[in-house]
């Protein structure tokens, strides 16, 4: 039986993959088992419904995109070396293309709120944390990280929404290897002269 084979993670990443293609309504139980070859049974076999299996996705999100991520960049001791390996993985390419930005554009779902709400948190503070490790004064960090947010956020929406016109943003591709390596440079401030003035934040 198809419950024997499939497991939990296999319905999580389909459901976070018909997500990225279409919406959080897109994420159909009978969709699913359809695309899978599986029986409604086997579904059940894992999940009360289908908001069970909403949550197990976006928790599966959340921790493969940001905590486990985080936790592994602590085997880097050198800040900018950190900084440089987060940026690589955050703007390179993509497990689930178009996912983020689907998740951010339903920022209001009851589901996805309080997900987005953590991981947006939770990224932006380890990024203070960063710059404030690169030498920039708690107000200063707080502020460059974001920026290196919002810049991150922007990147991956032009790759789903124009990455076909926009070859700089391709997850491929060496028109898109040295724009990537130029944003990276950028935000991870290689042989930038960074003053702490204006200082008017605390981290």
């Amino acid at each position: 039986m198809a419950t024997g084979r499939l497991t939990p993670q296999d319905w999580t990443t389909a459901a976070l993959r018909a997500m990225a293609q279409g919406s959080v309504d897109a994420v159909s139980v009978n969709a699913l088992a359809g695309e899978l070859k599986a029986t409604r049974g086997s579904f059940y076999w894992h999940f009360k419904d289908r908001d069970a299996l909403l949550s197990a996705a976006l928790e599966m999100w959340e921790r493969d995109h940001t905590t486990a991520l985080i936790a592994a960049l602590g085997d880097i001791p050198d800040p900018r070396q950190r900084l440089r390996a987060l940026l690589t993985v955050a703007l390179g390419q993509e497990d689930i293309i178009g996912l983020e930005p689907v998740i951010v554009a339903h920022a209001d779902h009851p589901a996805i709120a309080p997900v987005l709400r953590r991981v947006t948190q939770q990224r932006i503070a380890y990024l203070t944390e960063i710059y404030t490790d690169l030498g920039l004064t708690p107000g200063m960090a707080r502020r460059q990280a974001v920026v290196a947010y919002a810049a991150y956020l922007g990147w991956i929406e032009l790759r789903r929404s124009a990455g076909d016109v926009v070859p700089e943003v391709a997850a491929l591709g060496q028109d898109a290897d040295a724009a990537l390596e130029h944003l990276i440079a950028h935000l991870s401030l290689d042989g930038a002269a960074v003053t702490a003035g204006g200082d008017q934040g605390t981290a």
